[in-house]
This record gives C-alpha cells, sequence and structure tokens, in this order.
C-alpha cells in the first residue's frame, strides 16, 4: 500500500499519543517499529497492534516521532539525530519552544534540518497505551511546528502524515502554537482542576444534586497530574499571561457581588458587570470552531428527551436522517432517576423549524415546543 509517510516510522515513547499514533499509521499501511523505556509498555503495545518491536535486521527509520513528556523530549530528539544520521526526527509533545530551546542546546548544528516539531491535537482522560485509539486524530488538527532551519520537505513529510491518520495539518511556528495551546488547552485544564477541586468542600446529599453541567464543566479535571505538571511548567509563561486575565476578570466578578451583598440597589452597576460577563462567555463560546471548521454561530440546538429504553436514541438519530437534516453534534444528558435522557442535537439553524415539527409528529418531545 503507498503512503505519504516515508516507512519505516519509529515511535519512541508508547504511551496514549505514541500508541494511537502507531495504531493509525498501521492503519495506513506504513511499517511502524515501537520502542519505550519500559520494556513491559513496549510489549504491550505491540499486543494493541501499535507496531513491532524493532530486530537487528530491521532497516533503518526514515521517521522517527518522539512521543514523551516536554521535559524529555529534547533529550530523545537528540539521540534519534545521532542514532540515525539519515531519518528525519518530530516530536509530539505538547509544547513547543521550551523543546525546541532544549534541542538546540543539545544538537549538533549539522543535525538541526532533520527537526521539526508537531503536536497532534487530541487526548483523552485517561492515558496509557491501554487507552490508545486507532481513530484518535480523526477530524483534529495537526499542528506541523518547523523551525528556521528545518528542511523544507519536513513539512511536506509531515503533512502527509496528518493527512493519512485523518488529522487536519496546520503550519504555526513555535511560540504562536504555545500561545494557541494555552488558550484552547492547558487553562481550561487548569480551569477545570480548579473548579473540581471545590467538590472537595460539599456534602454527599449537595453533591447529589449534580447536573450535566458540573460534568461538562470538570471532565477534563480526571486527567494525570504528573503529565499536566510537566506541561504547564514548560508553557508556564503563556499560561500565566492568560490566566493573568482570568484573575483579573475574577476579581471584577468578586467586587460585583459582593457590591450585590452588601448593597442590592440595581444602580450599582454591579449587575452589568456580571451580565457582561455571562454575555462575553456566550460570544466566546460562539467562537470555537464547529466540525466544518467554522464557529458555530450557523448551529442551533433542539433538544430530545428520549426515553430510557434500549433502541431509542438510534432510533432518533434515523429519523432525523429520514426527515434530511444533517447532525452537527450530538450531546446525551442521562442523570439517575429520570425516565428519559436529553439528546441535544446541533444542526443548521436554518433547518430548526422544520426538524422541531417533523420530529414532534412522530411523536418526539422536543423541550420547548
Amino acid at each position: 500500500m503507498r503512503t505519504l509517510v516515508p516507512s519505516p516510522v519509529r515511535i519512541i515513547g508508547t504511551g496514549l499519543i505514541g500508541g494511537s499514533l502507531g495504531m493509525a499509521l498501521r492503519r495506513a499501511g506504513v511499517d511502524v517499529q515501537v520502542e519505550d523505556v519500559s520494556p513491559g509498555t513496549a510489549a504491550l503495545a505491540v499486543e494493541l497492534g501499535a507496531g513491532s518491536l524493532p530486530s537487528a535486521g530491521d532497516r533503518h527509520p526514515e521517521l522517527v516521532l518522539v512521543a514523551a513528556p516536554p521535559d524529555v523530549a529534547a533529550t530523545l530528539v537528540d539521540g534519534a539525530l545521532r542514532r540515525w544520521p539519515e531519518a528525519l526526527v518530530a516530536d509530539v509533545a505538547s509544547v513547543k519552544t521550551t523543546v525546541l530551546e532544549g534541542v538546540r542546546r543539545l544538537a549538533r548544528a549539522e543535525d538541526l534540518p532533520r527537526y521539526i516539531g508537531a503536536h497532534p491535537m487530541a487526548g483523552r482522560e485517561v492515558s496509557g497505551v491501554i487507552a490508545a485509539r486507532a481513530d484518535l486524530f480523526q477530524g483534529r488538527p495537526f499542528v506541523v511546528v518547523p523551525h528556521a532551519e528545518t528542511l523544507a520537505d519536513a513539512v511536506s513529510v509531515l503533512k502527509g502524515l496528518a493527512t493519512e491518520i485523518g488529522s487536519v495539518p496546520i503550519v504555526l511556528d513555535a511560540a504562536s502554537h504555545d500561545t494557541a495551546v494555552a488558550h484552547v488547552s492547558h487553562v481550561p485544564q487548569v480551569m477545570a482542576s480548579l473548579l473540581a477541586t471545590t467538590l472537595l468542600a460539599p456534602t454527599e446529599q449537595a453533591l447529589g444534586l449534580a447536573g450535566q453541567g458540573l460534568r461538562d464543566t470538570t471532565r477534563i479535571a480526571d486527567s494525570d497530574p504528573r503529565l499536566w505538571v510537566e506541561i504547564l511548567g514548560a508553557n508556564a509563561a503563556a499560561v500565566g499571561e492568560v490566566l493573568d486575565a482570568v484573575a483579573h476578570r475574577l476579581e471584577e466578578v468578586r467586587g460585583a457581588l459582593t457590591t450585590l451583598e452588601g448593597d442590592p440597589d440595581p444602580g450599582t452597576g454591579s449587575r452589568r458587570a456580571l451580565a457582561d460577563l455571562v454575555a462575553e462567555g456566550n460570544r466566546g463560546v460562539r467562537r470555537i470552531p464547529g466540525k466544518h471548521g467554522g464557529a458555530t454561530d450557523a448551529f442551533t440546538t433542539v433538544v430530545v428527551l428520549v426515553p430510557d429504553r434500549p433502541g431509542e436514541l438510534a432510533r432518533l438519530l434515523t429519523e432525523i436522517g429520514q426527515i434530511g437534516v444533517n447532525l452537527e453534534d450530538l450531546r446525551l444528558e442521562h442523570e439517575l432517576g429520570r425516565e428519559v435522557g436529553l439528546a441535544h442535537v446541533a444542526i443548521d439553524s436554518a433547518r430548526e423549524d422544520l426538524l422541531t415539527r417533523e420530529l414532534a409528529a412522530r411523536g418526539w418531545r422536543v423541550a420547548g415546543a
């Protein structure tokens, strides 16, 4: 099978990302070799289908992917550049400036053109190769991060790799990448973890009142602390800058609440401050791209009550297709003791009236209809 990726590929580090890359590349027909500091982890990766263990008779890799945390990625990249003097070497760590600076310190000048950064923008709350999936990168951005000396062909190779695993390649420099991920990944992790820490205080009875909103906003708080210490530390400057703005806004909110607590006079302007916060949040969330890459302003959400019986959700999705409405996104809300689930169906705004009318005619209860 002919692919856009030079073969064989050696993956160093077989955790969630390394294992998933191996599975995705093998599915695309690429010869993948895997290695890990833990022989047991590497053996498990092989059993799960991420690649094969290298042997003495194997061809040297043409592409090496270092899938390791930012604090060790530069050392592993330098080692790979020296071990395979003809190979292109890329790291897939989630922070790029720190790794690039490390590679510049360690690597020989003649090796630098063969190094390029990358970052597949995908992950899960669970870690380790046992959680790896071949479809983890489907439809997700894959950031290619060249530096000034990077070989021109290296960008094309990494774009080809992104295409083969079903990702969307995007080229950024290291500093732009780190600022971007501070906004869309690293600060959200901090905020989710902060919110989740407030749940240590309430009683079990109070927590029994929790709804889907709390689950949505704390989902990523259940992440690997060791990994996130390294990620946040490596991107401290960019994350700190965003958090400074968050802290300033939080002080404004706290001030507004203090004013309302002591003087509920509507003339104080504190209600306006709170309303502005929520309204600006509305605008911010609408800027998050949908599945077609644009902002989500053109989509609307229809909430349908789905009976808690086998096959009902499948029937709903089938009938949405029969009506001729394309599903843009789906979120299912189901709480303990409730006899129905709530299917939050995101569709093109122009199709809302049609879907609401047709679903009602087929016996579905649409919230608000």
